[in-house]
């Protein structure tokens, strides 16, 4: 339990302005997407809330919003046990950013200005120089700082949020793929021609860019949860 109480803790930010049973869901549910709880591990509220030193009704709160996710489950006799992210789980989440990701990039380049793009060229040119210097860490936060400009000069307020909802999920699938020097710098690519495709104002090229580059990396995914036997 120590372990789980340990990774939790590191999710758990008790400087927002948030009711605890928020933040104590939002550290689990952050934690198991980026697989720091393993599938099949039990979790006990009773000692969860006194390691925490918090009351138990925060932790149920949170379980049942989990449950009700499917990233945990209830299992007779036993309790609850992390589900974790499936092989299905990858398919839907790629589904949902194949349609706002081509909205978003859709939106933003009618929108963007030569200087906006002059700044994304900026970021392609910085995330080749990560990659050639093989600073994984910092080439993950291009790549988000990349798909957060994109998001920001669409100028669409409920996408964005509809985007923050699934940052966990995201954060984990480009962690997971990114690490491979194979698939990041076939993305840095793909990342290019998607820049390429703005500036042309061609919404069909956009469309078809969009959907190749999140099916490659959708297919690296599938092939390293099978791996790693995440499913």
């Amino acid at each position: 339990m120590h372990s789980i109480v340990e990774v939790v803790s590191r999710n758990l930010d008790f400087s927002q302005n948030k009711p605890l049973k928020i933040l104590v869901y939002e550290a689990f549910r952050k934690t198991i997407i980026l697989g720091d709880i393993p599938a099949g591990a039990r979790i006990n509220e009773k000692e969860l809330a006194d390691a925490l030193n918090i009351s138990r009704t925060p932790i149920r709160y949170a379980l049942r919003e989990l449950v009700s996710e499917q990233l945990v489950e209830h299992v007779p006799k036993i309790g609850i046990v992390v589900k974790g992210i499936s092989i299905k789980d990858a398919y839907e989440i790629y589904d949902i950013r194949k349609s706002l990701d081509t909205l978003a990039t859709i939106k933003a380049m009618n929108k963007m200005t030569e200087e906006d793009f002059s700044r994304l060229k900026a970021l392609l040119i910085e995330g080749e120089q990560l990659n050639q210097e093989n600073r994984v860490d910092e080439l993950l936060q291009n790549f988000s700082d990349f798909n957060a400009f994109i998001y920001e000069k669409s100028q669409m307020l409920r996408l964005k949020s509809i985007v923050l909802e699934l940052q966990s999920y995201l954060v984990y699938f480009r962690d997971l793929s990114i690490r491979s020097s194979k698939r990041r710098s076939t993305a840095l690519e793909e990342h290019w021609l998607i820049y390429r495709g703005m500036k042309t104002k061609d919404e069909a090229q956009i469309t078809m860019l969009t959907h190749e580059h999140l099916d490659h990396s959708l297919q690296f995914i599938l092939a390293e949860m099978e791996r790693q036997e995440i499913d």
